[in-house]
């Protein structure tokens, strides 16, 4: 079976009921609190989805849930896939203004909170850690059956990114169908146990949860990342597979007592949502047992690229090739496709789209490219070339390009200048306004613990070995850089801080 092939297409509350007829006793999911058969996890989901029908929440309509991770946040999301209605996961670092404009945006008929994000919403809701219990329907209900194509909205993601204004993704059954292949690739299995510390809100998590489910395996949640617990629970309950951003890894690799930690029942490890450095990856590679495969793509969908690093480990300064049935193509600021070998934005088409922007329809135009044959492609925004053998090389998002003088100059390249110095561990740069250049580079610069260092010493060290047009024009020390709590470096607000330079 390809791939792409949406013909034997099964809703995802579907593939957990098969497995809970058929391994009822098997553990499907668990956090701190408390663990769940798949027979406990679809009774619940029944649950979930009768309640839902009884207070007239209908096929189609929507949902939110801002909450810490737990048993009963996955129940909730499934169970209202279950009877077919959508599940907006809202981030509860959100501002309650912006949580409150999700909200109307998606038209959520019922909201889920907890204790630690109640106090961020007007709205009536039910808690999860409180009169949960009391709203699901009676212990043995089953809600009316619901009929679920392909493609029907599975999930409106908010991402805002790192630009600020939330976008609702709107995620088809049929694009999650096929994130759920990966698990054949993957080797998530009914052996399997995938250690999940990002939240629930996350795309990133999700790609990592419903395959795990859909394998019948086994997932355990963590409400909040810490590098010593992770480590601890992934040792203890022998985890097999984890997805970690980029700084996860980076804090998990600093720990003094990583190498005494029993890792060896790993046997993947992924990662997404930001960049991620090549000596980082070998890193990884040299320490920790089992594969590394790195996924580059978009909530938006489109195109995939995937890194099996321990496969390829000469291409770790690549996020890979295209996945199967995914056309990764890169064009102009013509529109045009750019000749092979030369620099152009990102965009990508696979099965695996989303429907579109949840209520902005220009904003969903300005994401899509279409090919002269008239198949549509989503727009990355980032820019990037293939190398010889086809792996693609990310240079910068497009919009974080700076132009000096003219001249593109890629913040990546300068922050790997940076970082390849011993007493750097992190750094960001962006453009500044400049009165001679239009735009010149500013460097944020994050120094290893207990060293110090001048930062005009780095800045004229560095700029020794960059090209004219790309030389620094200032360098700050910092203790931390803005994150997104997903991990993306938030540089918007490093741009703000420049111009306050400059």
């Amino acid at each position: 079976m390809a791939m792409n092939d949406l013909s034997d297409f099964i809703p995802l509350a579907d593939v957990i009921a098969e497995t809970a007829r058929a391994a009822p006793d098997r553990v499907a999911v668990q956090d701190e609190a408390q663990a769940l058969t798949y027979a406990g996890l679809d009774a619940l989901m029944d649950r979930v989805g009768a309640a839902l029908q009884r207070d007239g929440v209908a096929s189609g309509e929507t949902i939110a849930i801002c909450a810490a991770s737990s048993v009963a946040y996955l129940a909730v999301f499934l169970g209202a896939l279950r009877v077919g209605v959508t599940v907006a996961p809202l981030a509860p670092s959100s501002t309650p203004a912006s949580l409150a404009a999700m909200l109307a945006d998606c038209g959520a008929r019922a909201l889920f909170v907890d204790a630690t994000t109640r106090d961020l919403f007007e709205a009536p809701a039910i808690a999860l850690d409180g009169d949960f219990a009391a709203w699901l329907a009676p212990e043995g209900a089953r809600p009316a059956p619901v009929e679920i194509s392909p493609e029907a909205v599975f999930n409106t993601i908010y991402s805002s990114g790192t630009t600020g204004t939330p976008k609702g993704i709107d995620q088809s059954h049929g694009m999650r169908f096929m994130h759920t292949r990966r698990r054949l690739l993957a080797g998530y299995d009914e052996t399997a146990t995938t250690l999940v510390s990002t939240p629930l809100y996350s795309n990133t998590t999700l790609v990592s949860v419903f395959p795990a489910l859909s394998g019948g395996g086994r997932v355990i949640l963590m409400k909040k990342f810490d590098a010593r617990r992770f480590l601890e629970i992934a040792s203890a309950e022998r985890a097999t597979h984890a997805m970690l951003v980029p700084v996860q890894y980076s804090r998990l690799m600093a720990l003094p007592e990583f190498d005494s930690f029993d890792l060896s029942s790993f046997r993947m490890k992924f990662s997404t949502s930001a960049p991620f450095s090549a000596a980082l990856k070998r890193d990884i590679l040299a320490r920790w047992p089992g594969g590394l495969s790195e996924y580059y793509g978009m909530t938006e969908g489109g195109g995939t690229c995937i890194l099996s690093a321990h496969e390829h480990p000469d291409k770790v300064h690549t996020v890979g090739q295209p996945a199967e049935g995914h056309d990764i193509r890169l064009i102009g600021e013509d529109g045009r496709e750019v000749a092979k070998g030369e620099i152009g934005e990102v965009v990508g088409h696979s099965p695996a789209m989303m429907n579109g922007y949840r209520n902005a329809r220009e904003k969903t135009r300005e994401a899509e490219w279409f090919d002269p044959e008239g198949r549509r492609f989503i727009r990355t925004g980032d820019v990037g070339r293939f190398d010889e053998d086809g792996f693609l090389v990310l240079l910068d998002r497009r919009k974080d390009m700076i132009i000096s003088g003219g001249f593109n100059i890629y913040p990546s390249d300068l922050e790997a200048a940076l970082t390849a110095r011993p007493e750097v561990r992190e750094a960001a740069v962006v453009g500044a306004p400049s009165a001679s250049w239009g735009e010149t580079p500013v460097a944020f610069v994050v120094l290893r613990e207990g060293v110090s260092a001048d930062p005009e010493a780095i800045r004229a060290e560095v700029n020794a070995t960059l090209g004219k047009t790309q030389r620094l024009a200032a360098l700050r020390l910092v203790e931390a850089l803005p994150r997104s709590a997903i991990g993306k470096v938030l540089k918007r607000e490093l741009r703000e801080m420049a111009g306050a330079m400059a």
